[in-house]
């Protein structure tokens, strides 16, 4: 796998509309700030890809919907993930 520019802003422009549709994905509100999501987004893209690769799925000509839905199911997990993890440290109250 050959890195350049373009790679580089493809891989930015996937992650942050992954990180975009993996907000809509969860439902709910979620305490969290958008660029937090759009970089739960980049990550969940990078890792997708990985994954992909990995499986042998990934070199398709076109657009690859297996590799895209992954990457979305990964960020709308890391998403509940970490809005759940703030939920939950929010709603500790000391008496």
């Amino acid at each position: 796998m050959e890195l350049t520019v373009w790679g580089i802003i493809t891989a930015l422009i996937v992650g942050l509309i992954v990180g975009a549709l993996g907000r809509l994905v969860v439902p709910g509100r979620q305490p969290m700030p958008i660029w937090l999501h759009m970089l739960i987004g980049v990550g969940a893209a990078l890792l997708g890809t990985v994954i992909a690769r990995a499986s042998g799925f990934a070199e398709t000509a076109g657009i690859d919907w297996r590799e895209l839905m992954l990457q979305v199911l990964l960020a709308a997990v890391a998403v509940a993930l970490v809005a759940g993890v703030g939920r939950s440290r929010r709603g500790v109250t000391h008496r």
